[in-house]
């Protein structure tokens, strides 16, 4: 029983998209508005499992050490259980607002949604290579589908296409990866393939080979510069429920395994030495990641070409909490973790906020179509500037505290320059995040051009609202939450 309960999360999203499964199957045609609700209730109900688990304390429950080495059940897990069911809960309940709204609300979207997240959270908890390409699958298959889901739009198809072809790409660069790991080392098992690196000393050019292509599957999934091409199209492409759950769920899901495998493989002093490792190439595309990014996003006119890109950034300034790990492996990866909290609350408030602003016919697409949204619309221009002051990390929003404890992590390891780097970042990212303000509350739309018009729909309602209390409370009080990743970074040690 000990055993079931510490699989608990996974297992309830993994039957719950089942049950839902079946019940879309035999519903009639006019009967499946309830699949919302009903996908909102298996994450919230993962959540808890998630957190009841937490409470309960992995480390008591000896009987989890069976999965190994294919699960690795530890806080580290758990920690991503609770935020990837928190992410997917958001984006499924801005789904029951979107899809019937524009009238293509089909129930694959909510099951497609359930099963990223089982191959998400498999990635989080993955102790072997056969795993993490399993929960890579499992999980990219769901984003392509989600990507193509306008069947009727040629945007959404392009952006589907780019992201498959490019993420079938960098999968088997990734696979082909593992397999020299494996060739060099003899073993599946990441701790396995990680003794043995350690041991070896000096790396022969296949471990080195190896870890680069592992590198570039990695940093393809997790959208760093130059391997982030597909992301402004598939964003852009995709419904924006399923843009939200992309640029939240499968992120976070993409750096559960980055960190994983990373640590465990490569966490010997010779692959984390500055001299002939890892953390010097990351530090280099973070900042290419940061400032790409930011530079394109503040020349775009779309809104949510726009997010895509700022989305895009935020993985760097991620990548620096990663860089940082190099002296201390706790401080580091639980920066990263407290960061991916807070990024998942505010990217999906933004998303929904947009979402909000625009009823079909009436779209909220570029900066002029929320013109005067402030005057016309106070609740959704508030919620809208809300989530948008805690993406470009301003106080009293999670925001701050996300990038301030990344950047403290990176301060304390000796990363000073690239600290100032991440932090002109940050102010160059405020303009196109305030530039969302001005147009809200400073212009007025030109006679005769097309006004946005807010939807109605209490499901898009409720995502802003638990998004707004997250925002809120990890921007005052964020103590517990962080204490929460501290322990989840633990599991690497110092």
């Amino acid at each position: 029983m000990a055993l079931w309960f510490v699989l608990s999360p996974l297992l309830v999203v993994a039957g719950g998209a089942l049950l839902l499964m079946l019940a879309e199957a035999f519903s009639k045609e006019g009967a499946r508005g309830g699949l919302a609700l009903g996908t909102s209730i298996v994450f919230a109900a993962g959540f808890v499992f998630s957190i009841g688990v937490w409470l309960y304390g992995v480390d008591d429950v000896p009987e989890r050490l069976a999965l190994a080495p294919w699960l690795v059940i530890d806080h580290f897990t758990i920690f991503f259980d609770a935020l990837l069911c928190l992410g997917g809960g958001l984006a499924a309940l801005l789904a029951g607002g979107y899809l019937p709204e524009y009238n293509i609300e089909r129930g694959e979207f909510y099951m497609l949604l359930l099963f990223a997240t089982v191959g998400a959270m498999m990635l989080a908890a993955a102790g072997d290579v056969l795993t993490v390409f399993l929960g890579l699958e499992t999980m990219s298959i769901g984003a392509y589908a989600l990507t193509a889901f306008r069947r009727t739009s040629p945007r959404s198809a392009e952006g589907a296409l780019k992201y498959f072809l490019l993420g079938a790409f960098a999968a088997a660069l990734l696979l082909y990866g593992f397999a020299l790991l494996y060739g060099s080392t003899g073993h599946t098992d990441l701790a396995g393939i990680g003794e043995a690196v350690k041991q070896s000393g000096e790396k022969t050019p296949m471990m080195v080979i190896a870890l680069v292509l592992v590198l570039v599957g990695l940093l393809f999934k997790v959208s760093a510069v130059p391997f982030h091409m597909w992301t402004p199209d598939a964003y852009e492409g995709a419904p924006t429920p399923g843009t939200t759950y992309m640029a939240a769920v499968v992120k976070a899901g993409a750096f559960a395994m980055l960190l994983r495998v990373l640590l465990t493989c490569f966490g010997d002093k010779g692959s984390m030495s500055w001299s002939a490792g890892w953390p010097p190439a990351l530090a280099v595309l973070a900042v290419l990641t940061m400032t790409v990014a930011n530079l394109i996003a503040g020349q775009q006119e779309s809104v949510k070409r726009m997010l895509a890109y700022s989305s895009v950034a935020h993985a760097g300034y991620l990548l620096v909490g990663v860089v940082s790990t190099m002296h201390s492996q706790a401080q580091g990866v639980s920066s990263v973790l407290f960061y991916l909290l807070t990024y998942t609350v505010s990217t999906a408030g933004a998303f929904g906020a947009l979402i909000l602003c625009g009823r079909r016919g009436a779209e909220a697409v570029s900066y002029e179509d929320l013109a005067g949204m402030g005057r016309r619309h106070p609740p959704a221009a508030l919620a809208f500037s809300l989530f948008l002051i805690s993406l470009a990390g301003l106080p009293p929003t999670a925001g701050f505290f996300g990038k301030w404890f990344v950047f403290r992590a990176a301060m304390d390891s000796g990363f000073y320059v690239l600290t100032v780097i991440a932090f002109l970042n940050s102010v160059v990212a405020v303009y196109y995040y305030l530039r969302v303000l001005v147009y809200m509350y400073m212009r007025e739309p030109p006679a005769g051009a097309p006004v946005a018009t807010p939807m109605k729909s209490g499901y898009v309602t409720a995502a802003l609202l638990l998004s707004a209390i997250f925002v809120l409370l990890l921007g005052i009080v964020p103590q517990s939450s962080l204490e929460m990743a501290i322990k989840a970074a633990s599991v690497f040690g110092g």
